[in-house]
């Protein structure tokens, strides 16, 4: 009897427990910034009927992988609560090199592209290095880089450009993989490599903990430093990568490379929910983030909206999505 009498209340636990878990799903930044998205793609398909095409996905998709490259280590950077402001000089300065070493210096091409990893591995370790051997704050160091490194692609380039690469170059910008860009597929993979890492590793528990108490992280035992040197390295070769990948698609480089980039890369990890401050954050949302922003510029121009009035829009939908994830966050914690 007493077994019985249990059952009932056991079935009725079980619903509410689903629904529970659904209710913190929507409600989850990602969540909440997945149904913006929704609502978004539901009005832009209405301003014209060339948005909601497979074509035009795709070729936006493909578009956004360069950037997508480089919001995954910048997603970890600024959980921690630090900032990488050099990525776009990067970007341009190892696609310069690469180019470049390739048709002035005679390298062979592979040698050059892997020349062009190297060298943002090494202004990524700069970074690092300075941020956390000397004490130099992310902020002013890599803003200091930001002019340093486009100085240097400047003046490597004098205003020239590498171009006539062999056609199995442009496999990576142009190509296809079961009718999905070749790049997005390298986006993809990024993407789930590094949203294993920073949500099921000792090391992305650590990055977690340093952007809520740095200090507190010392003292349980993490070693800060060596965290944060890694992943303003990796952001560093993953902005080199975004570099060749670019030069991929537009079959050529260019001095300004880049350019104003790293704004767009960290718009898309603040509004997929990465607190600025740190402490919190995911790559699932750095990507729907990222979506909907080149999303939201497709779909706009395509309506016959102007460039001016795109950022413009764009800007409010980035404050609004913040202000409404905050205050849902904390009526939920409230609760």
């Amino acid at each position: 009897m007493a077994v019985s009498e249990r059952q009932p209340s056991q079935l009725m636990s079980e619903p509410s427990g689903l629904g529970m878990r659904a209710r913190a799903i929507v409600l989850s930044k990602e969540g909440i910034l997945f149904l913006i998205m929704v609502v978004a793609v539901i009005i832009l398909s209405q301003l014209t009927d060339k948005f909601w095409t497979t074509n035009n996905l795709l070729n936006q998709l493909r578009l956004v992988a360069e950037i997508g490259l480089m919001a995954l280590p910048m997603t970890f950077i600024i959980i921690t609560g630090g900032i990488d402001l050099s990525v776009g000089s990067i970007f341009g300065l190892s696609a310069i090199i690469m180019g470049f070493l390739w048709q002035d210096s005679g390298w062979p091409l592979e040698g050059a592209i892997v020349a062009c990893l190297v060298v943002g591995l090494v202004c990524g370790f700069i970074n690092g290095w300075f941020i956390v051997r000397i004490g130099v704050p992310p902020l002013i160091m890599t803003l200091a880089t930001l002019a340093l490194f486009r100085g240097v692609a400047l003046g490597i380039s004098e205003a020239r450009s590498a171009r006539g690469f062999p056609q199995w170059f442009f496999q990576l910008g142009q190509g296809q993989f079961l009718g999905i860009p070749t790049q997005l597929w390298l986006l993809l993979i990024g993407a789930i490599i590094a949203g294993v890492v920073l949500a099921r590793t000792p090391f992305g528990r650590g990055i977690y903990a340093i952007g809520n108490n740095e200090l507190g992280a010392k003292f349980a035992g993490i070693p800060v430093n060596l965290y944060k040197l890694a992943i303003y390295t990796f952001s560093g070769v993953m902005a080199g990568l975004a570099g060749y990948v670019f030069t991929s698609r537009i079959s050529t480089t260019r001095a300004d490379m880049g350019t104003g980039i790293e704004l767009d890369v960290i718009a898309a990890v603040v509004l997929g929910g990465t607190s600025i401050n740190g402490g919190s954050g995911s790559i699932l949302g750095t990507m729907i983030g990222l979506v909907l922003i080149q999303l939201l510029k497709n779909g706009l121009l395509l309506g016959g909206v102007k460039g001016d009035a795109t950022i413009v829009i764009i800007g409010f939908i980035v404050i609004a999505a913040v202000l409404l994830n905050n205050y849902i966050q904390r009526r939920t914690g409230s609760a």
